[in-house]
């Protein structure tokens, strides 16, 4: 990153709270696209605001510039602002016009080249070859997809099991009926103001969970209630108040949900498969992939020793290419009997956040109207002089 540049975006939690997999539509409610939100789209047209706001964040990542990078540097704070044409945006839609005419022209429309592809973290794309990276031992690259079950490799259900078994057996995980978890966030939107913010996580069998971020820019919601989902943001992380989430965002919040009751992942996923063994913080791990209901991928990394889950790593299928959303799973405790990760740690394409848990409780009863559509966040209450 250069010196001096903050890839903060200010709807990042949007990003955080609301990513996943495969466009679609709620029943319930329409999602409302970029246009409808943004003044000023040309190219992205269609896409939902959060994968609107995704497709920032893949910009950001490829090329290293922020917001006000590409944007004037009024807009930080001013979502009117963004509509400000600069040349920057301008070269921008002419270079994703071509990557599409290109995908479209050879490769039948697939995500082959993207803006990564070209820029790798750079903000011109470099035609010279670099002799002390052709030379150099490269990283490891570990492919975005499992396209087959790795020779020699053992079954996805034999992990599977031995994830449940490891996390407290069969009996105990079925057992679960609901969770209430309290704890701090921090990063991403959050470091924009000091310290911490608690956070609190509700979920309930089969498949609802709410979590809620209490910045001091006011409550930061995600719902799922078993079929239909919403986001509300204060102003300051969202351009409208209350989102209702579709298409990949719905299906990030579904996976979210069930990932919260691991008795229900063989069931909630399809098309497992096991790749070769992978290697994180110097430790061998074994990586299974199933695909949600929309077809994309996510990927689970268990310790090749205790069986425990690691990793997760999931895919945005976005206008400009899969955008990568991973989280880090440690520290875990025991909880009635039940071995819990008090650490989270997500990373996204344009930032990074980490969740501490305090306190994690199991089948407590969990109010009906936690997983009800959010109101619209309060604004902040002014300190006391």
């Amino acid at each position: 990153m250069r010196a001096g540049r903050s890839r903060t975006i200010p709807a990042v939690l949007l990003v955080l709270l609301g990513s996943g997999a495969v466009k679609g539509q709620n029943r319930a409610e329409k999602a409302a696209v970029a246009e409808d939100v943004f003044r000023n789209v040309q190219v992205l047209k269609g896409i939902t605001v959060n994968e609107f706001m995704e497709t920032m964040g893949v910009f950001s990542a490829s090329t290293l510039l922020n917001c006000t990078d590409c944007h004037t540097k009024e807009s930080a704070g001013n979502w009117q602002k963004y509509a400000d044409d600069t040349p920057i945006k301008r070269t921008a839609r002419r270079m994703v016009q071509m990557m599409q005419t290109i995908n479209q022209s050879f490769f039948g429309g697939a995500h082959v080249i993207t803006c990564y592809t070209c820029h790798r973290g750079d903000e011109r794309p470099r035609p010279t070859p670099n002799l002390t990276e052709l030379y150099a031992t490269p990283p490891l690259q570990e492919p975005d997809q499992i396209t087959q079950q790795a020779a020699g490799m053992p079954s996805a259900d034999s992990l599977l099991d031995k994830y449940i078994e490891a996390i407290g057996g069969v009996q105990r995980i079925a057992a679960l009926t609901s969770i209430a978890a309290r704890g701090v966030y921090e990063g991403a939107a959050a470091s924009l103001m000091p310290g911490a913010s608690p956070l609190e996580i509700y979920a309930k069998a089969p498949d609802q969970r709410t979590m809620i971020i209490h910045t001091k820019a006011g409550d930061v919601t995600t719902v799922f209630d078993g079929k239909a989902a919403w986001s509300a943001s204060p102003s300051l992380y969202s351009p409208l108040p209350v989102l209702p989430l579709t298409g990949t965002d719905l299906d990030a919040a579904k996976v979210e949900a069930v990932m919260t009751f691991p008795a229900r992942f063989k069931q909630s996923l399809a098309n497992w498969r096991v790749g070769f063994p992978f290697t994180i913080d110097d430790n061998e791990v074994q990586v299974v992939q199933g695909t949600t209901a929309a077809r994309q991928p996510v990927k689970l990394y268990f310790d090749s020793k205790s069986g425990l889950l690691v990793r997760l790593v999931r895919y945005t299928n976005l206008p400009v290419g899969l955008n990568p959303l991973q989280t880090d799973y440690s520290d875990y405790r025991d909880v009635s009997g039940v071995k819990v990760p008090f650490k989270m740690k997500m990373t996204w394409v344009d930032g990074q956040a980490t969740v501490t848990f305090n306190d994690v409780q199991f089948n407590v009863p969990v109010n009906a109207a936690k997983f009800a559509k959010p109101d619209p966040p309060a604004a902040p209450k002014a300190a006391t002089p």
